[in-house]
């Protein structure tokens, strides 16, 4: 079977789209991440600088694989630099032997040697044994190296009944125009204490209300009158979609008996196969000192918002180690797991070693 692997034109979206609805992701709640209308919409939100790899049958045109390679401007220990993201791959199940993935890689390495950044970020979720198998276990030799960095949880929060606010000292309320600047200038001051925290900036914040970001939903906490912690509420449904496909068979089990159950005790119901999973992110988390109970407050306040608008769940993402994920861990959740890699060809200089110990950040709704 010959292939050719190329950049993305326009024409080529509604394959893309197609082949996102089909290929699904493995573990114990098998997905699909969709992206109607616009494939390419979901590869804004990662930066500004972003391509598209396309591979194609040669005998047909049949578009069988996708990547996207994406560069920001990120924290690394503390300081600003600008590296790169590898995400949003699908391949044909039909096709998914390694010598299709070494084409993709070698055009990666022939945009990467155009355009190099130190290294790449790369999610694997848990329970993807086949993508660990050839990228991280068995790699060949035109693949990048791939390290592990941190592990990483992402809570689906049941959005059920209404919470009490939580008694804080802080002021909590939304974001207005006129503070955009001063939120992006809180952002980049505190957000160094976390590896991998995008620099965020009055106009790049400006330019995510393209792209469903509502000013208004980012919430800012205030003690005498300086910010003390910033979270917001993203609804990204209009062009990225997550819908289950099907349970493990012990999680399908408890499926039906948790939906029966649910209306009783306050919480959302699992989405049936095929359906959509209603939900929202948590973005732009930054908390100066890492005060547990400022985050407490504001997911809190997240938490109620995000029930009035008619959704199901709250995805909320942070690294294992972080001291805020007990936070949301309180709440009834469904865990997804992975493991933050960083793909490093050899003129990366081992960038991974170089890495300090402070907690990864990554903006699930960016990434």
């Amino acid at each position: 079977m010959e292939f050719q692997v190329g950049l993305a034109t326009p024409a080529d979206d509604p394959a893309l789209r197609g082949l996102c609805r089909r290929e699904a992701v493995p573990g114990n709640i098998v997905v699909t991440y969709e992206r109607e209308p616009d494939f390419s919409l979901g590869c804004r939100v990662t930066g500004k600088d972003f391509q598209i790899l396309v591979a194609r049958e040669q005998q047909n045109g049949q578009v069988v694989g996708v990547a996207c390679r994406s560069t920001r401007m990120l924290f690394l220990n503390g300081q600003l630099q600008r590296f790169g993201y590898l995400g949003q791959l699908r391949i044909d199940r039909r096709f998914r032997g390694r010598w299709l993935v070494s084409r993709g890689f070698s055009l990666l390495k022939h945009l990467h040697d155009r355009d190099p950044v130190p290294a790449y970020l790369v999610s694997i979720i848990q329970g993807n044994h086949e993508a660990e198998a050839i990228l991280v276990r068995k790699p060949r030799r035109s693949f990048p190296s791939f390290h592990p960095v941190a592990d990483f949880c992402t809570l689906a929060i049941s959005l059920g009944r209404a919470k009490s606010p939580l008694k804080s000292e802080e002021d909590i309320s939304p974001a207005t125009q006129s503070q955009i600047s001063e939120i992006a200038s809180y952002l980049q001051s505190h957000g160094r204490r976390r590896q991998f925290f995008p620099e965020w900036t009055e106009h790049s914040l400006r330019e995510l209300t393209s792209l469903s970001l509502r000013i208004e939903d980012i919430l800012v906490a205030r003690r005498n009158g300086q910010i003390a912690g910033i979270a917001g509420l993203w609804d990204q449904s209009a062009f990225k979609q997550t819908v289950v496909q099907s349970y493990s068979r012990w999680l399908k089990a408890a499926a039906s008996l948790y939906n029966f159950c649910a209306p009783w005790i306050g919480r959302a119901t699992l989405p049936l196969p095929g359906e959509k999973l209603r939900s929202a992110y948590v973005a732009f988390i930054c908390i100066a000192n890492d005060e547990v109970q400022v985050f407490a407050a504001i997911l809190r306040e997240l938490y109620n918002l995000a029930r009035s608008r008619g959704f199901d769940y709250l995805l909320l993402g942070l690294d294992a180690r972080d001291p805020l994920l007990p936070i949301g861990q309180k709440y009834a959740h469904v865990l997804y797991a992975s493991r933050l890699y960083l793909a490093e060809w050899p003129d990366g200089g081992h960038f991974h070693e170089q890495l300090d110990h402070r907690p990864a950040y990554v903006d699930i709704a960016t990434f």
